[in-house]
C-alpha cells in the first residue's frame, strides 16, 4: 500500500511539473508573439499551481509592463527581486517600471550599524544563507576528513584552520538566515494598486483625506485593523488606507 501511495504521489508530481512547463512554454511563445494578455493568464495559472518562481513573477512584470499596468508590473518584478535579491536584470526592470509611478518620494537613509547590517543580510535569501550553511558544513567535513589522514603536521594545521574556518562561516550563514527571516517577516510591504488611494490619518471616514496616493507606489504595512491598513512610506510619512486598495507583497 505504501509503495502505491509513492508511486501515485510521483505521478502527480509528474504531471504538474509536466503541465507547468506546458503553461510556462505557452505563456513565453504568446509574450514572443506580442500577446501580453494570453500570456498573463497562463502565468498566473502557473503560480495558483504553486509554482511561482523568481522567472514566473519576472515574465509577469514583463507583460504587465508592456500593458502599461503600473501597479501589476511593480509589484511583481517586487515578488521576484525578493526570490533573487542580486539579480540585475530585475533590479533594471523595477527601475523603468517605477518610472511609470505618478508618486515621487523621497527616501530616507537608513544609517548606522543596524541599518548596515540589515543591508548585508538583504543581499540572500534566508534560503541562499541556508545553502551556504550546507556548503560551509560540507567544507568542515571534507577538511576535518583531510586534516585526521594527514601525516603532515603542518598540513594539519593548516586544515583544523581551514575547518575551524568553516565551522564560523557555517555558523555566521544560519544565523544570518534566521535573521533574514526575521527581517521578512517583520517588514511587511504592499503596493498601492488602486489608481488614486486616499490616505487618512485614521481608519474611518471622517474628515478630510490626508493626502493621496496612486498606483505602484510601494509602502511599509505597520498593522491591520478590520478593513483598514496602516502604511508607512520611504520618507517617513504615515496613514491609514483601505486594506482592499493595497496589494502585499
Amino acid at each position: 500500500m505504501r509503495k502505491v501511495t509513492v508511486l501515485i504521489f510521483l505521478f502527480v508530481s509528474i504531471l504538474g511539473f509536466s503541465q507547468n512547463q506546458e503553461l510556462f512554454d505557452k505563456a513565453n511563445a504568446a509574450y514572443q508573439n506580442g500577446e501580453f494578455e494570453a500570456s498573463i493568464s497562463s502565468y498566473e495559472k502557473i503560480i495558483e499551481n504553486g509554482e511561482a518562481s523568481a522567472e514566473v513573477y519576472y515574465n509577469l512584470g514583463n507583460a504587465h509592463y508592456k500593458l502599461n499596468n503600473v501597479a501589476p508590473s511593480i509589484y511583481y518584478f517586487e515578488k521576484a527581486l525578493q526570490l533573487q535579491p542580486k539579480d540585475e536584470d530585475i533590479k533594471n526592470n523595477i527601475e523603468f517600471a517605477r518610472n511609470m509611478a505618478i508618486d515621487d518620494i523621497d527616501e530616507v537613509e537608513q544609517t548606522g550599524l543596524s541599518a548596515s547590517f540589515d543591508n548585508m543580510i538583504s543581499k540572500y535569501t534566508a534560503s541562499g544563507w541556508a545553502i551556504f550553511a550546507i556548503i560551509f558544513s560540507v567544507m568542515f567535513v571534507v577538511l576535518f576528513l583531510l586534516y585526521f589522514f594527514s601525516r603532515s603536521s603542518l598540513q594539519k594545521r593548516l586544515f583544523l584552520g581551514f575547518a575551524s574556518l568553516s565551522v564560523i562561516a557555517c555558523i555566521i550563514s544560519v544565523i544570518f538566515a534566521f535573521q533574514q527571516e526575521t527581517y521578512v517577516e517583520n517588514n511587511q510591504y504592499a503596493i498601492i494598486y488602486q489608481e488614486v488611494v486616499e490616505v487618512r490619518d485614521e481608519p474611518n471616514l471622517r474628515g478630510e483625506a490626508s493626502y493621496e496616493l496612486h498606483e505602484g507606489t510601494k509602502a511599509k504595512v505597520l498593522e491591520d485593523f478590520q478593513e483598514w491598513s496602516k502604511i508607512e512610506l520611504s520618507n517617513g510619512a504615515q496613514g491609514w488606507v483601505k486594506s482592499q486598495n493595497i496589494k502585499k507583497l
